[in-house]
């Protein structure tokens, strides 16, 4: 059986069922992702070294194909201990077609690969877009074994243009994002009928 690449199932067979499960008939109103956002966040107290910034943006590099960019403070915050210029993340902004890639290695090979996963939780941010935190970095196949110091956690922004949860989750199901499943209420352990 051949496998069929996001790209070509985005525009094939997830097109025909979100256009019956939302009702929609033009292609062009269906909601999709439009870019993915991966972030680092360096704490300055444990990952401080030139060395270990350099060993992120590569890691970040090789796990999503474009060279990651430094993040850097805009105000002196004391509370936080930051002065202007400090260097306190890196990220990377995926569009297009390297998108399309990261996003089904995640839901193919590295979510499966999380120990004890039991599914996302379900909950989106009121506009239809949705994060996904890691603490480990190795789940990722092209990350060769490290030592324990040097694990990092992510997070990754799935931004879509459909402007409600339910459509977004709609799109975020069909592509393969394994959710948890839905937990039924439970009432009162009394039967009414019973009486």
């Amino acid at each position: 059986m051949k496998y069929v690449s996001l790209h070509d199932r985005l525009r094939g067979p997830i097109a025909e069922a979100l256009k019956k499960e939302l009702g929609v008939n033009n292609v062009h109103a269906l909601p999709r992702v439009t870019k993915i956002i991966v972030n680092v966040g360096i704490n300055k107290t444990k990952m401080d070294s030139k060395e270990l910034h350099e060993y992120i943006v590569d890691i970040l590099s090789r796990i999503t194909g474009q060279k990651a960019v430094f993040t850097k403070t805009n105000k002196a915050i004391s509370n936080f201990k930051t002065r202007v210029g400090l260097t306190v993340g890196a990220m990377v902004t995926l569009r297009g077609r390297k998108m399309e890639e990261f996003l089904d290695r995640l839901v193919s090979y590295v979510l499966p690969r999380i120990r004890d996963f039991r599914g996302l939780p379900t909950k989106l941010d009121g506009r239809g877009n949705y994060a996904i935190g890691l603490k480990d970095h190795t789940i990722f196949p092209e990350v060769p074994p490290v030592e324990a110091g040097r694990i990092f956690g992510m997070q990754i922004q799935l931004s879509t243009n459909a402007k409600t949860d339910e459509r977004g989750r709609a799109l975020l199901k069909q592509i393969g994002m394994p959710f948890q499943p839905s937990k039924k209420k439970e009432g009162s352990s009394v039967d009414p009928s019973a009486s």
